[in-house]
Order: structure tokens, then C-alpha cells, then sequence
């Protein structure tokens, strides 16, 4: 009996991974809102270009939402964390009894998810390789990174290890952990150094290696880390990003070693800028960055802690995204400039 993997969201990240599986012999739906972009699917398929590997999967069973119909028992969510809450409410009545829905997403879209289906229905996913959308049909894969699974309860359950099979026909280094929390909350702490680099034309490689922004690295990546700490989450390291040199009270000269580390693993991908760059100086669209930074501020606060440098990072990004500010190293001056004393 065929049991299909409901893949929504076939952009960098879940078109990636899909054509993998479906290279893999295993039967993928794929849905996703462009248009343009499911019928270039229907036609000829999706093309995997770049350094890692080059190949295409020849035509899909691609669909716009509303138009697919079943029941599913593997549901993998691949959309902008801002679009969670929508692609779940069209998720939800296709999702089987026994069915579970994946994030392969940026920030803590787990807790968006369980609000749909419950806790016990919603698998974690921590996924920290470089790819971009080119244009109908075509997604770069820039680089090879972490690719993590786990449950958001920490237990290790039959599709667990399920899942964990499938992400290693796509990645053969994929992680099973019991600590999924961990490397989603150290990616935010990363991503909020990305969110950061965005407000420059810079590579990723050329910002993070900016010696008068060091200080704006190491004090952003501790804002981060407080909230982590505060939830009483241990984060986990992962492609050069190590949590623990951007805790408050980290020694200098981790923090160096760290962003050094980071520079050298960027400097080694064909993906040179994040996906927030390109969403706001090629796609001209709004960022992520409400549903998967400023939560941090907002979980922060509930805390009884203060995130000023996040605040401001995320001021920032909106006054790029409404034109008010250009990509430039000044912008993001003006968030060094925030520094608190």
C-alpha cells in the first residue's frame, strides 16, 4: 500500500530534500503556493544544481494548496516560519490519526505546529545547509550541513528512527537527537548573527569577518543564549557555530575562534548569502524575521529579560524591507550602535 510523504513547501529547503527522495524511489507530494513554480514541477521536475551534486528528478505530483486531497501519515513542513500558521490549517485535515507533521524550518515554528495538531503529532527538524530557489523548477544546494531529527518531548520513537532513515538518503551524516530544543535554539542564536549580516550587501563570510563588528557578534549571539539558558535549554553546536563561545561570560577569545570557524565554513559554500539576503535584495519580500527572531525578544521578556540588540535587529530589518534603509554596512552600524554600555 503506497503511504506518500506530503511534502509542503518545495522551495530551497523542501525542494531539496523531496527531489533527494524521490531519486530515492520514494513517492513525494509536493505542494507549494507559486504556481509557476508547481507547474515547471508538473512538466519537467525539479533540477538540483550547484557544487554538492547536479540532477533532475523528471515530472512530480506537484500541487497548489487546495488542490491536493488524501490522507497523510508523513507530512513534511518546508514553508517561511511567517507562513506556518496558514499552510497548517490547510495541513491539519489531510493529516492521518496516526500521522505527524515535520518542521524542516527556521526558529520554533514545533510550538506553531502543536498548536494545530498537538504535541504528540508534531516531529522536530533542525536542517542547516545552504540552498537557494533559483527560479521555477531549479533550487541551488550550495553546500553540505547539519541535518538533525528528533521528537519535541525528547523521546526516540519507531518514526523517529522513520524519519531519521529517510533525512539520511538526503544527508548521510543526519542526526538523531533526544535534544531537538537544543540545536533550535542554538540555530536561532546563528540566525540572528545571518538576520544581522542581511542589512549589508556583505557576504556572510565578509560580515561575520568585520573586526569592528565583533562586539555586535559576541553581545547578539549572548542575547540569544540568556533566553536559551532562561528556558533551561543546553544548546548544541553545529557547523562551526558553538554555542557555548557566545554565552554571557565567554571568553574572548572563544568568541574569536567561533566566528573564525563560522567565516571559514561560509567562505566554503556556493550559497556566499543568507536566505534573508536574497529575500530582500532579489525576491523583494518580507523577511522571516517576526515569526523567527523577535519571538526571542518576546520569550525573553516573559522571562524578565531584556533584548535590546534583538529589538533593534528586527527595526532594522523591517525599515529595509519598507525601503527605509538600504543594505549597507551603515545599517548595520546603526544596530552596532546599540550596543548597550
Amino acid at each position: 500500500m503506497s503511504d506518500p510523504i506530503l511534502l509542503w513547501g518545495a522551495g530551497a529547503i523542501g525542494g531539496t530534500i523531496g527531489a533527494a527522495w524521490v531519486r530515492a524511489g520514494h513517492d513525494v507530494v509536493f505542494v507549494d503556493s507559486a504556481a509557476d513554480h508547481v507547474a515547471a514541477m508538473r512538466a519537467t521536475g525539479l533540477a538540483i544544481e550547484g557544487p554538492v551534486e547536479e540532477f533532475s528528478t523528471g515530472p512530480l505530483r506537484a500541487f497548489v494548496p487546495g488542490e491536493v486531497a488524501g490522507r497523510f501519515r508523513r507530512v513534511v513542513l518546508a514553508v517561511k516560519a511567517h507562513h506556518t500558521d496558514g499552510a497548517m490549517r490547510d495541513i491539519a485535515p489531510l493529516l492521518a490519526e496516526d500521522g505527524f507533521v515535520l518542521s524542516a524550518q527556521n526558529g520554533l515554528n514545533e510550538l506553531s505546529i502543536a498548536r494545530h495538531v498537538g504535541e504528540a503529532r508534531t516531529m522536530g527538524c533542525f536542517v542547516n545547509y545552504g540552498a537557494d530557489w533559483l527560479a521555477p523548477g531549479r533550487i541551488l544546494r550550495g553546500n553540505r550541513g547539519a541535518v538533525v531529527v528528533g521528537e519535541v518531548d525528547g523521546r526516540v520513537l519507531p518514526r523517529t528512527r522513520e524519519m531519521h532513515e529517510l533525512l539520511r538518503e538526503f544527508e548521510p551524516d543526519a542526526v538523531l537527537t533526544q535534544n531537538i530544543w537544543g540545536y533550535l535554539y542554538g540555530k536561532l542564536g546563528y540566525g540572528a548573527l545571518l538576520f544581522a549580516t542581511a542589512l549589508t550587501n556583505a557576504s556572510i563570510a565578509d560580515a561575520l569577518d568585520s573586526p569592528r563588528h565583533f562586539e555586535l557578534w559576541r553581545r547578539l549571539g549572548a542575547e540569544v543564549l540568556s533566553v536559551a539558558t532562561a528556558k533551561g535549554v543546553r544548546c548544541e553546536a553545529f557547523n562551526g557555530f558553538d554555542p557555548a563561545a557566545f554565552a554571557p561570560g565567554a571568553p574572548e577569545a572563544a568568541t574569536r575562534a567561533a566566528i573564525a570557524t563560522m567565516v571559514a565554513f561560509n567562505r566554503g559554500s556556493a550559497k556566499s548569502h543568507s536566505g534573508v539576503w536574497r529575500d530582500l535584495a532579489v525576491r523583494k519580500r518580507r523577511t522571516e524575521v517576526d515569526a523567527q527572531i523577535a519571538v526571542i525578544a518576546e520569550i525573553g521578556e516573559g522571562l524578565g529579560l531584556r533584548a535590546p540588540l534583538i529589538r533593534r535587529l528586527v527595526a532594522l530589518i523591517h525599515d529595509v524591507e519598507e525601503g527605509r534603509r538600504p543594505q549597507d554596512w551603515a545599517t548595520l552600524d546603526a544596530l552596532a550602535a546599540e550596543i548597550p554600555s
